[in-house]
């Protein structure tokens, strides 16, 4: 099965906390936290649709000037979530330049909060100069943050002193072409295909008619079936990609518990593991996770793979044990987080 949903995370654990998920066969992705972007091409970047901010520390806010940057003289609206106060946080970024030239400029950024304290949205248009305009109460039921016909963003508000969102990002339904079943009907592959996943979901599959076209040599051929028929013959159907990501926690009993409703059964957890748990009276000050608890989050959430960032520079040289510290606490498959070359980012 070739996933939808190709997560990269953009540094090593011990640099800002960055998760980029490209989308497949679509120019768009999603981005978790807004530290150093520079790992991002310029491409990259104008793909990104919807920003997840955990919190405003600098580490995880401070790549917003960069986006902003790159997006200026782009028509496509930016929206990013966060938790209370993200609005005053962007405002704040948006006073500190003069904007007297932007007149033309089509960009629109759009800024949703959500937390148990309230919720409040806002809008900011290039050409009004960045004007706070205030938005309407998305309502954001049960959670989602964003939900399409494919995907969902989820969203529950931890404790770290201040408030931080955890986010998990869940397709819907994978629909995967099986590529043999294609070849032996003898029709090649071709951009139907990727109108054909677009009407598998935005709705089931049904007896709405979808005629396929291509050339065999000089002569045009033409094939119509029913959505549900092209499903059929052409599809394999298997349960969505989940991924959760969560930072910057203290390892209180209402945090582990909203964790684990929020991560259950992700196939990719990616989890903080600030420090070792040789430290966990700093880690308990500090309100941040040591290994050993980031692997009893994974085990208690039931995940398939944990993924470990945010390491304090402190243990240079010691990524090692870090990572067989969360391992043994979650007997799972564990891996430490990597970046990857632009290039390799769908």
């Amino acid at each position: 099965m070739k996933p939808l949903l190709h997560p990269r995370f953009l540094h090593d654990p011990f640099g800002d906390p960055g998760l980029y998920v490209g989308v497949l066969w679509e120019r768009r992705a999603f981005l978790f936290d807004l530290g150093d972007l520079s790992p991002l091409s310029p491409r990259a970047l104008l793909k990104v649709s919807d920003i997840f901010v955990s919190h405003a520390h600098m580490d995880h806010f401070i790549g917003f000037d960069q986006i902003l940057r790159f997006r200026l003289h782009n028509p496509r609206t930016l929206k990013i979530y966060g938790p209370p106060g993200l609005v005053q946080n962007v405002a704040g970024k948006l006073s500190g330049y003069t904007w007297d030239r932007v007149d033309e400029y089509p960009f629109v950024l759009e800024v949703y909060e959500y937390g148990e304290s309230g919720r409040s949205a806002a809008r900011f248009a290039c050409s009004r100069r960045f004007q706070k305009e205030d938005l309407p109460d998305s309502g954001f039921a049960q959670g989602d943050l964003l939900s399409e016909d494919w995907v969902r963003v989820g969203a529950t508000e931890l404790d770290h002193g201040t408030a931080v969102l955890a986010f998990s990002l869940k397709e819907s339904t994978h629909y995967n072409i099986d590529k043999d079943r294609l070849r032996r009907q003898g029709i090649p592959v071709g951009p139907w295909l990727g109108e054909l996943r677009t009407q598998l979901r935005s709705s089931a599959p049904g007896e709405k008619p979808f005629r396929v076209r291509w050339q065999d040599g000089d002569t045009p051929r033409e094939q119509e079936k029913t959505i549900a028929e092209w499903c059929r013959d052409l599809v394999r159907i298997s349960a969505g990609q989940k991924i959760a990501y969560v930072t910057d926690i203290g390892f209180t009993a209402a945090n582990q518990q909203k964790v684990a409703n929020l991560a259950a059964e992700a196939d990719l957890f990616y989890c903080e593991a600030q420090f070792l748990d040789e430290d966990r009276d700093e880690a308990r000050r500090r309100g941040h996770l040591t290994a050993q608890q980031a692997g009893l989050l994974a085990r208690q959430a039931q995940v398939k793979k944990l993924i470990l960032f945010h390491f304090s520079p402190r243990y240079r040289g010691r990524e090692e044990e870090i990572q067989h510290e969360a391992e043994e606490a979650f007997g799972g498959n564990t891996a430490t987080a990597s970046p990857v070359e632009t290039e390799s980012l769908v």
